[in-house]
């Protein structure tokens, strides 16, 4: 069994689970691109040695792809499409016959779901969603073996930070990475930095949200930011909100790689197509003066 490893909480009780039942003949899989934040491929290093499962890794770009470039409401189809088929080449590669990912019982949900539907159409088995296991149990089984990633947070590729409808590059990806990669080194846990086409929009965690606010942070990273290729830089008050720009009916896990809408950037109608009079940017609002 080849396991589709993101080095999350989710692909990696699959993978110990699997390394349980099949020892070597169990391998985890990851896929390094331009929307993988270097952070995250080390981690999940880290975590194949925990398990001691075998870790490949396999490299492509979804930039590759004007689909998945163009940043519409399918990207993320596109993006699993291209992902779960570098894990189908090196499967068979290996003379393996299955591949499996981390998708769990409290994934799918109304509304559209590009990310999983590649998962059908590629008939990849996801054991957590077939033997009904929700979020919550798969972190106490990632706690019962003792896995370091048992409360990591969701983590959406850094695609998912970029407002559907604005095209997704490498300037874009490199300056979204380093900006996060400045947050995590202050201290914060629970955060993104969005990408309003050089405007930068922080998020942090409502408990970091005092921190945020201090002078010497506001000053830090105004001056951090803009060296890293950010023309503004700016501190959303409502906090961290997983799906700021994505979307609308879209839910956030680390294996689909998508995130769900508040209403921010894009919203659909019934009929799932884009409602051209709420999808206006919340920067573009007109506020009067205090004069």
């Amino acid at each position: 069994m080849l396991v589709a490893f993101s080095g999350g909480v989710d692909s990696s009780v699959v993978a110990a689970l699997a390394h349980d039942a099949l020892g070597e003949q169990a391998v985890a899989c990851t896929a390094k691109s331009e929307t993988l934040p270097i952070e995250e491929l080390s981690h999940a290093e880290q975590v194949t040695e925990e398990i001691g499962i075998r870790h490949e890794v396999v490299e492509f770009s979804e930039l590759d792809n004007p689909d998945f470039v163009r940043n519409d409401e399918e990207r993320c189809y596109h993006c699993r499409t291209m992902r779960l088929g570098k894990m189908y080449e090196t499967a068979r590669e290996l003379g393996i016959g299955t591949v499996c990912d981390g998708t769990n019982a409290s994934d799918p949900g109304d509304g559209h779901r590009p990310g999983l539907q590649a998962v059908e159409e590629l008939e990849v088995f996801s054991p957590l969603l077939v033997y009904d296991l929700t979020k919550s149990e798969v972190r106490e089984a990632a706690a019962d073996y003792g896995l370091s990633v048992a409360d990591k947070p969701a983590m959406a590729c850094l695609s998912s930070r970029i407002p559907t409808g604005l095209s997704v590059t490498e300037s874009r990806l490199t300056r979204i990475e380093k900006a996060e990669r400045l947050l995590r080194t202050w201290g914060f846990e629970q955060f993104r930095v969005r990408d309003h086409d050089g405007l930068a929009r922080i998020e942090v965690g409502q408990d970091e949200l005092d921190r945020a606010l201090d002078s010497e942070f506001v000053q830090a990273a105004r001056e951090h930011l803009t060296d890293i290729g950010f023309d503004h830089v700016t501190l959303d008050l409502h906090g961290y909100e997983t799906g700021s720009v994505s979307p609308a009916n879209e839910q956030t896990n680390e294996t689909d790689n998508t995130e769900s809408d508040h209403g921010v950037a894009v919203e659909k109608d019934d009929d799932g197509a884009v409602d051209e009079t709420v999808s206006a940017d919340v920067f573009d609002t007109d506020y009067p003066s205090v004069d």
